[in-house]
């Protein structure tokens, strides 16, 4: 998950590996594992120097029955039974990280002596010779090769996110439940494959062509997916690594991986309700209440037991999107938090979540940046954030004066963490009869801009937004199918992904939009909610039509 350009960020990543900002009840001191009365479970040390939401793996850890040691000195890493390297952000930042903590040393020791390790994302890149993100810049130098960046000129769309196949170079281990399933990747830089390195390399992935997808020598192990991220299959890897005395033998695995899977994203749009409770509901061209006398907000769910269920169902990604977010402020809003949090102990997924992301200053005159906004809900559970108002002001502005100031909710969070965790969603409506124009709103669809889709969508790219969740008013909740048009307008002009939304009600809507357009995933809510069409029989579809999907 690179991408990052955390310069400034770096004494904070320091600060985080010397002083964990973990909650007392997940560290455990020395004194309490040596109580005769407890039977502790087996312990995994972790390297989190401070960068990005690594809360998916620790809860993908202790759900398979860990408990974590946190890296806090090099000695720590000497010590460790099993280390894991959750590496994120950008190349130079991280290796800077490790050198000023001491951390280079003793990885290189660590590794170079066999010990078990595994590296993932960054974890895996940082042990090549060099990086060209931001450099050349100088990495560990355990594996021979370079990680350079992925070429948009083939008609491939960076970054490199989503479900994509292995193909499995070399007996692995940790690999040998996956079989010809998908796992969930998001990158912008790969490393390449050689003759100097082929002797590591485990499993290759094809996206316009062949980049390293794992290594392997002996007890270490590297991969460029993200297995907390990638549902049973991703479980499973983390397990054999972790289990590596119980894997028994191996596991035939059914499935069909070929190539970048086309994504299915379950969305929750959840409100307070007028008794305070939080609930899904879902709107009518934006209106999410009934038509009756008592006027009430439609009630669908509760979103942590909707999510799980969506997760087993088979979504390959959940967004949670308060869609009156725009009208309070964004860190009072607790009960959002908890969803995050409880969500993500049990779905092992990507999570995104949006709604009034943007720079506040409270009723006592305390100003709050829309980086430390987004920086709680990442650490609450959040794997992308959403921007919606916000980013139609910062497109606004720029198109104005040319200028990026590096001020807005989407360059400063982009500039953090990345630009592969930044959604900016946009939400038009078709405005003229003969040649339609599609005017950008803002505040939950309540008010027009004098700025269209199409501009917006070049201009927020421009300031490093990752992928775009393209709506239509006129089509929301209409069951009619997707604005094909608006989506074709939209997936053109831009090199990001686009998230097709709005007027899904039957499955051939799914193929439509796959088949019709350059979407790189569709997204429903109502037609799931109501359990019109389950998410299963929407791949299923989709799979008859001979479009990959993961399964």
């Amino acid at each position: 998950m690179e991408g990052v350009a955390f310069a400034s960020f770096t004494s904070f990543a320091t600060k985080s590996l010397l002083f964990s900002s973990l909650s007392p009840s997940s560290i455990i001191t020395r004194s309490q594992k040596s109580r005769k009365n407890i039977s502790p479970k087996p312990f995994v040390t972790l390297l989190d120097y401070g960068a990005g939401n690594v809360r998916s793996l620790r809860n993908a850890i202790r759900y398979l029955g860990f408990k974590i040691e946190d890296v806090r000195t090099p000695k720590d890493i000497l010590n460790a039974g099993r280390l894991i390297f959750p590496g994120v952000g950008a190349f130079a930042s991280a290796m800077d990280v490790l050198v000023k903590t001491g951390m280079d040393e003793a990885l290189c020791t660590y590794i170079r002596n066999d010990r078990p390790f595994l590296g993932i994302c960054l974890g895996l890149q940082l042990l090549f010779e060099y990086s060209e993100e931001n450099g050349p810049v100088k990495g560990l130098g355990l594996i021979p090769g370079v990680v350079g960046r992925f070429n948009s000129s083939n008609g491939f769309r960076v970054h490199h996110i989503g479900w994509n196949a292995l193909q499995i170079a070399k007996d692995s281990e940790i690999l040998d439940e996956i079989g010809d399933r998908h796992d969930y990747f998001v990158h912008s830089y790969r490393a390449i494959p050689s003759d100097d390195n082929k002797e590591w390399v485990s499993s290759t992935c094809n996206y316009g062509y062949d980049f390293i997808a794992s290594i392997r020598r002996g007890n270490v192990h590297g991969v460029q997916f993200h297995p907390e991220k990638s549902g049973d299959v991703g479980l499973s890897v983390l397990r054999r690594f972790l289990h590596p005395n119980s894997r028994g033998t191996k596991r035939p695995t059914q499935g069909k991986a070929s190539k970048l899977a086309k994504r299915v994203i379950a969305c929750l749009d959840f409100r307070t309700n007028d008794k305070g409770d939080l609930v899904v509901t879902k709107g009518d061209q934006y209106d999410v209440r009934e038509q009756t006398k008592e006027n009430e907000v439609r009630n669908l769910g509760k979103p942590v037991e909707l999510s799980g269920h969506y997760y087993k169902d088979g979504a390959d990604e959940v967004s949670f999107l308060n869609i009156t977010g725009f009208r309070d402020f964004p860190l009072g809003d607790l009960p959002m938090l908890q969803v995050l949090r409880h969500a993500s102990q049990n779905v092992f997924v990507p999570l995104t979540v949006g709604g009034g992301i943007r720079d506040f200053t409270d009723a006592n005159g305390r100003y709050y940046s829309s980086l430390e906004v987004a920086s709680e809900y990442f650490r609450s559970g959040a794997d992308k954030i959403s921007i919606g108002t916000d980013a139609v002001y910062a497109a606004e502005e720029y198109l104005k004066t040319k200028v990026k100031t590096g001020k807005s909710s989407l360059e400063q969070i982009s500039r953090v963490y990345g630009n592969q965790a930044v959604v900016v969603s946009i939400d038009p409506r078709p405005n003229g009869e003969v040649y339609a124009w599609y005017q950008c709103t803002v505040n939950g669809g309540r008010e027009g801009r004098p700025i269209g889709a199409y501009e917006l969508a070049k201009a927020v790219e421009e300031l490093r937004a990752g992928e775009i969740l393209l709506n239509c008013i006129d089509c929301d909740g209409q069951g009619k199918g997707f604005d094909i048009d608006l989506i074709n307008l939209i997936s053109d002009a831009v090199s990001i992904p686009v998230i097709a939304s709005s007027g899904a009600g039957a499955v051939k809507h799914f193929s439509e939009v796959f088949t019709k357009t350059n979407a790189s995933a569709a997204l429903a809510a109502g037609i799931f909610h109501r359990k019109e069409v389950p998410i299963q029989s929407v791949k299923g579809h989709l799979l008859k039509e001979g479009i990959e999907v993961r399964i």
